[in-house]
């Protein structure tokens, strides 16, 4: 894998981590998915006050364990119960790159940022890019507001596709000023941060997705859309969640079950994982 990085306390970042041949098979695998689109909330998370019944901006895809939107995530210290549900591995060369990073990561960051039994086993694919609406006009999905990944420890991801302009800040999103440090992430490069600086203080968010190259992928949404949603660019967030608060779908609350039992059953017609789990339901 190539060398083109900087690191500076609390991030490390890879302008070209991946090659052509391993970003090839890295997508091919990743083309084996079927994204889905969910709410935001649920019949037992409804909207707070101020708040509206809504989808997500953009498509998604889980590794590890997936964490329902409409379940609020996983946000420990308190919010962790019934929030990860057991989903399938991550495929041979992902896994593979995974335990590269994971060797960098532990080089790179200070052991007390690095908790005890610390390992990426948990990874959000987003997709990025823009959806036609019911007016016929074609809407940009692809940013993503202020947040903090609450995982504990090292975060590291990968990008492919359109180059993001990628951002941390602190204080009010509307003041220029609170921009701590920004820069565009590339087509296969590698992203990994941690300390309390870049996972606790701050707040990181991507203000745009270029559209230079017209990256194509075989994102399957035309299965579900017609030709309504374009993805640009691929984003690869993989995270640590304890196994302890990793559950197995039938050891959720019945609620929360048929809260997610549409994606679980959409998520089987393609993925024998979720199917066996459907089929325990």
């Amino acid at each position: 894998m190539k060398k083109a990085s900087k690191v500076i306390p609390g991030l490390y970042y890879n302008k070209a981590y991946l090659n052509g041949p391993n970003t090839e098979r890295l997508i091919q695998e990743i083309e084996s998915f079927h994204p889905i689109w969910e709410e935001r909330f649920s019949k037992s998370n409804p909207p707070p006050v101020g708040d509206t019944w809504r989808s997500l901006k953009r498509p998604v895809y889980w590794l590890g364990n997936w964490q329902f939107a409409c379940h609020g995530y996983y946000h420990p210290p308190h919010q962790t119960d019934f929030r990860c549900v057991k989903a399938e591995p991550f495929p041979t060369f992902m896994q593979t790159m995974v335990h590269d990073i994971e060797k960098l990561t532990k080089r790179l960051a200070p052991k007390d940022d690095v908790p005890k039994d610390w390992h990426l086993n948990t990874c959000l694919i987003n997709y990025y890019g823009s959806k036609l609406n019911t007016e016929g006009k074609w809407e940009d999905q692809a940013q993503v507001g202020d947040h903090r990944d609450a995982e504990p420890g090292p975060v590291a991801s990968i990008s492919l596709g359109e180059r993001a302009w990628f951002q941390y800040v602190k204080g009010k999103p509307s003041d220029p000023s609170n921009v701590v440090t920004e820069q565009w992430l590339d087509h296969q490069s590698l992203l990994v941060f941690w300390g309390k600086r870049f996972k606790d203080d701050l707040f990181h968010r991507v203000q745009r997705v270029e559209n230079k190259h017209k990256f194509k992928f075989n994102d399957h949404l035309h299965d579900e859309l017609g030709d309504r949603y374009h993805t640009r660019r691929i984003n690869l967030t993989f995270r640590y969640v304890p196994v302890e608060d990793i559950v197995e779908f039938d050891k959720f609350p019945k609620e929360k079950r048929d809260d997610v039992l549409p994606y679980v059953q959409t998520l089987a017609t393609y993925s024998k994982f979720f199917r066996d789990l459907y089929s325990k339901s």
